[in-house]
């Protein structure tokens, strides 16, 4: 016998909202499409579910000017990265990792993540996180994030040693 999760669900009603939302995200994405001025693009994929992504990138001055991305897969990898492009504009690079943190910890049943505001629609996938198997397909988006985040500061520190 499973010990009892203690991570709580939405109810039915909330539930089929944040459903209806995913759908939404996943039939007209935002944010997708090409950025002709990135500064960083990171190519992910997922090969169980078929979901493949490219993360573009605008940086400037240690914040997230323009985020967008292209590729296709499942409503959840889809609707994920829709939602995660549309929140990181604007937002500092250490904002962008804090965010990444807190909604991979919401994947792996954190409650008090979970029912952070800061997540915005992303807290439409806390469902996600009893289905372990499609947990990689919610965090493929912040995977590339995350990534992106790395090469930019990896890419900084390289350019401000030459100087």
């Amino acid at each position: 016998m499973q010990p009892e999760s203690s991570v709580s669900y939405p109810e039915p009603k909330l539930k089929s909202l944040y459903q209806q939302l995913i759908l939404e995200h996943y039939r007209k994405p935002r944010n997708k499409a090409e950025l002709e001025d990135r500064t960083v693009e990171v190519h992910m994929a997922n090969p169980v579910c078929g979901d493949e992504i490219r993360l573009q990138l605008r940086i400037e001055d240690d914040e997230i000017a323009e985020a967008k991305f292209v590729g296709q897969g499942c409503s959840i990898s889809q609707a994920s990265v829709s939602m995660m492009t549309g929140l990181l504009k604007g937002k500092k690079l250490s904002e962008a990792d804090a965010l990444a943190e807190r909604f991979t910890e919401m994947m792996h049943g954190d409650d008090e993540a979970a029912s952070d505001r800061s997540l915005g629609d992303l807290r439409a996938l806390q469902g996600v996180s009893k289905f372990p198997v499609r947990i990689k397909c919610a965090l493929l988006g912040f995977d590339a994030l995350q990534e992106a985040l790395e090469e930019t500061r990896g890419a900084e520190g390289a350019g401000s040693g030459a100087r």
